[in-house]
């Protein structure tokens, strides 16, 4: 049974304190590149395929982000749900549109919890951007599989789906843009280039789906915090 939480095998309260830091560097460095298969939620709510298709959209999350789009076949994805490799066709065009689907449907959950996290913080631009980057980092621990696969992936994916993906992408970089350019007008941030202080704020939340597990010795929200006070600090 795949498990939707991570909160059983979550270290006790106070506990990440108590962890020294040159041991929880040992834990990360050890789980560098380990699948992140039970940790957090395979798909967030928004996906709401029942059923079959669920199912096909599952199993072809744990395959791509364990194997890659390109090592998993047809064969492979219904073979593992006892199907035939047809069947696959009665619910979707073909393994590439599966692959769009997911990238998809993880690209509007970033968008939409960066968005909501922006109306929740308020004007002031430098805590705009701590929510930003909370929410960033955020959606890649709780999606681990998700967010590999939509960082992975482009690259797969057919033009039509490709564009739709980069569109939605491209609408959630300029949510951070914006704020950078607003709060550099308002004299809240440097002068810096404000594409490269988002290229580098969104690369360092991107990699937390890479390493962060509930046994690190680090809670999640512990991490949310202290990477948005590294990104206020890097346009301050």
């Amino acid at each position: 049974m795949i498990s939707d939480s991570a909160t059983a095998a979550a270290p006790p309260p106070g506990a990440d304190a108590a962890v020294p830091a040159g041991d929880r560097l040992l834990r990360v460095t050890q789980q560098a590149g380990a699948a992140a298969a039970g940790i957090g939620a395979l798909l967030p709510p928004r996906a709401q395929a029942e059923g079959t298709l669920r199912r096909l959209h599952e199993t072809a999350l744990l395959q791509f982000a364990e194997r890659g789009f390109h090592a998993v076949s047809v064969r492979d994805l219904t073979g593992s749900l006892g199907m035939q490799p047809s069947s696959l066709y009665a619910h979707l065009a073909s393994k590439q549109h599966l692959l769009g689907e997911l990238l998809r449907i993880g690209h509007e959950e970033h968008r939409d919890q960066l968005r909501l996290a922006l109306l929740e913080a308020g004007n002031d631009p430098i805590e705009q951007l701590g929510a930003l980057t909370r929410a960033h980092v955020r959606i890649h621990a709780t999606y681990p599989l998700l967010t590999r696969l939509c960082n992975r992936e482009l690259g797969s994916l057919l033009d039509e789906d490709k564009s739709v993906v980069l569109a939605i992408r491209l609408d959630a970089n300029r949510l951070f843009l914006d704020v950078v350019e607003r709060g550099q007008r308002l004299g809240a941030f440097t002068a810096v280039d404000p594409m490269l202080a988002v290229a580098a704020i969104g690369a360092m939340g991107i990699r937390v789906a890479e390493w962060w597990r509930p046994d690190v010795g680090v809670s999640v929200e512990e991490v949310e915090q202290t990477y948005a006070t590294f990104a206020v600090k890097l346009l301050t």
